[in-house]
């Protein structure tokens, strides 16, 4: 009786271990909306996605091939877990709220073979993490993140633009959103993050990363059959050569892995933010909040401001009395021009030295740099300096010091165009060597923000995006205006948009010509003022030329009147991707309204009840009654409003409305 007995208890011990093996680990977000189930059924690591009863993600594996033949997230034998709660103040300095407070619930996985995973549940989306606790270095092959949707739903994303049969990994991050079904992936590209998948009952899903640091970025590859989604990797550089014409580095070669790394350390962030409206994209905080936290310490010197611009407008000046172009004159007017304006910054774009030698420390003849900056500072403008990333990189230490002694401002870093590892640590050396000589950074031809501003707040704006300088050789076919109501929801997500606005030629779909040197935009004069209340933008260009925007004066004032920095508070009032935009920003007691819609005329109606006690006075710029076929027609108003107000306005097609609210003393 007792073998009997012994025999019973094995069984249903037995048993017992199976179900306890299949019964899936459970992480839920705080207010238990999103739920995660992790698995590690037939020795595989995958994790399961829901959103109330929807679910979003289905056995989707992750893991890590390393070189000796490791697989992590397969034979998966979990030694521990530790669940904890976790709620912090993030301070923010130049972002959309100046602190925010980040809430989720974590499980920590750790796991047979030195390493483990870490899932986070937000109310805001979902975010996982491996992690290497041995101590020798590991080359890594190949990391598997899988994606996988239960039906043929609805994505938003951006290709890599380079040409077929080239190194897909190597562009500028710059490219229009396809809106196309997960089986119609173009299998010959990759798409860059972020990536939105529409679930076509408001919610939806955008996959992106966060603290990316000596890794490589993640792509997103489809096989165009089935609804699974992939990451993908661009191999680790084994050779670099240049590119003769800016002294541009690119890659030569490739290896047969993706990253070298030290044996312990953390992995970037894979994120799924989700939402059920449309109007919480723009101002999702996870890519911030699971940055690495800040370096640098004090940055109270860090500023953003107006940038009076040089190259989209091409040193376009005229009425003057000297020949315009890379020279003490036509800089001089950019600052004379910027200090009647109270912008703070101009930009010395491509030219103040010779591209072609990518040496940074020799300026051109024409320019007298030191006196320049002397100039400029006698009229309250600072100065930023543009160069190539490769090229600062190799002068990095005595460019930085020559400069800042200088009294430069910053750089605008250009044509890192890559994001493999070796480019993403070029990024963090430039970042802590640009902060420690207390110098800013506005990075163009980069990837998509990954926290990096909040990590190095010397990093003031990125680029990756199609913004303006797209105008100047793009024919209508480029649906600018489509373009401007998908960005902010999804790559604005990431961070913030050096778009470089405030075109004051503006044309409509009819009408709108590629001018390299006197460029346009699509849309309404209304549409490029509201860009400056829209996008999260602590440092923007004037990209238009100072002789018209002395002429268009009121649009000048107001487009310098709205704040770039100290903005409080950001809402989305109303929109919907792919078709229009309503943003406000708060700035003490006054508010800064934008909107922007697509080729589509619409009305809205704004409801003021979020204004405080008391009047204020609303200056609102709308489009004319003739916008939809002169672009550059608009209204401009004047009139006390209150929280019971309700303002009715008319877009145009491509059209937009501006409007800043100051409360009365």
């Amino acid at each position: 009786m007792k073998n009997i007995f012994l025999t019973v208890c094995i069984c249903l011990l037995g048993i017992f271990c199976v179900n306890a093996a299949e019964k899936p680990l459970v992480l839920l977000s705080p207010d238990g909306i999103l739920k995660v189930e992790i698995r590690t059924e037939n020795g595989l690591l995958t994790y399961s996605v829901y959103r109330a009863d929807q679910c979003l993600l289905k056995d989707s594996r992750l893991g890590m091939r390393l070189e000796e033949g490791t697989q992590w997230g397969t034979d998966t034998h979990i030694r521990s877990q530790k669940r904890k709660n976790i709620s912090e103040k993030i301070v923010s300095p130049h972002y959309r709220l100046p602190s925010f407070q980040s809430v989720c619930n974590e499980l920590d996985l750790k796991m047979k073979g030195d390493y483990g995973i870490l899932f986070r549940a937000y109310n805001e989306g979902v975010a996982y993490r491996f992690y290497s606790v041995g101590k020798k270095p590991m080359i890594i092959q190949g990391e598997l993140a899988e994606f996988n949707f239960d039906k043929d739903y609805t994505t938003y994303m951006a290709y890599s633009t380079a040409a077929k049969g080239k190194d897909p990994y190597a562009m500028a991050f710059q490219n229009l959103y396809v809106k196309t079904p997960l089986t119609s992936f173009d299998t010959e590209n990759v798409a860059f993050l972020p990536v939105t998948v529409d679930y076509d009952n408001g919610v939806k899903l955008t996959i992106t990363e966060s603290d990316l640091e000596a890794y490589p970025g993640m792509f997103i590859k489809g096989d165009g059959q089935t609804t699974s989604l992939k990451g993908e990797f661009a191999p680790y550089p084994s050779r670099m050569d240049y590119h003769p014409w800016r002294h541009m580095s690119y890659v030569a070669e490739r290896s047969e892995y993706i990253a070298k790394s030290t044996g312990t350390r953390s992995f970037p962030w894979r994120i799924l933010a989700i939402s059920e409206k449309d109007t919480h994209m723009p101002v999702n905080n996870m890519v911030y909040a699971l940055a690495s936290p800040n370096r640098i310490g004090d940055c109270s010197w860090v500023k953003g401001g107006k940038v009076a611009w040089d190259w989209w407008n091409d040193w376009g000046i005229s009425g003057v009395d000297f020949k315009a172009g890379i020279n003490m004159d036509t800089y001089k007017y950019y600052i004379d021009f910027a200090s009647e304006n109270n912008i703070e910054f101009i930009v010395l774009d491509e030219g103040w030295y010779d591209p072609k030698v990518g040496n940074m420390l020799t300026v051109i003849p024409d320019l007298d740099l030191p006196e320049l900056v002397r100039y400029a500072k006698s009229k309250q403008v600072d100065i930023i300096l543009w160069t190539v990333f490769n090229v600062l990189d190799e002068q990095l230490e005595a460019a930085c010091k020559k400069y800042s002694e200088m009294g430069i401002s910053g750089f605008k870093v250009d044509f890192l165009d890559r994001d493999d590892q070796t480019a993403v640590e070029m990024v963090y050396r430039i970042a802590e060597t640009t902060a420690k000589y207390k110098l800013s950074l506005d990075l163009h031809g980069i990837y998509k923000p990954t926290g990096l501003n909040r990590t190095y707040p010397n990093i003031i704006n990125f680029e990756s995006v199609f913004g303006m300088e797209e105008m100047k050789w793009s024919t209508v076919e480029k649906d600018m205006m489509q373009y401007d109501v998908i960005m902010p929801y999804i790559r604005m997500m990431a961070g913030p948009v050096d778009y470089t606005p405030g075109a004051m030629r503006n044309a409509s779909k009819k009408d709108f010509k590629d001018i390299y040197y006197n460029p346009m935009s699509q849309g309404t004069r209304c549409h490029q003022l509201a860009a400056y209340v829209v996008h999260d933008s602590p440092l923007t260009m004037l990209a238009d030329n100072p002789t018209i925007y002395r002429k268009e004066k009121e649009c000048t004032d107001f487009i310098v009147s709205i704040p770039n920095t100290g903005v409080e508070e950001t809402r989305i009032l109303q929109g919907t991707m792919g078709e229009y935009i309503v943003s406000a920003r708060r700035v003490e007691a006054d508010w800064y309204i934008g909107g922007m819609t697509n080729w589509d005329s619409r009305e809205v109606t704004l409801d003021l009840s979020f204004l405080g006690n008391g009047n204020y006075t609303a200056t609102i710029f709308k489009d004319g009654v003739n916008a939809a076929k002169q672009a550059t027609d608009y209204k401009k108003e004047v009139k006390t409003v209150t929280s019971q107000t309700q303002l009715k306005l008319l877009m145009a097609p491509g059209g937009g409305f501006a409007i800043s609210l100051k409360q009365q003393q």
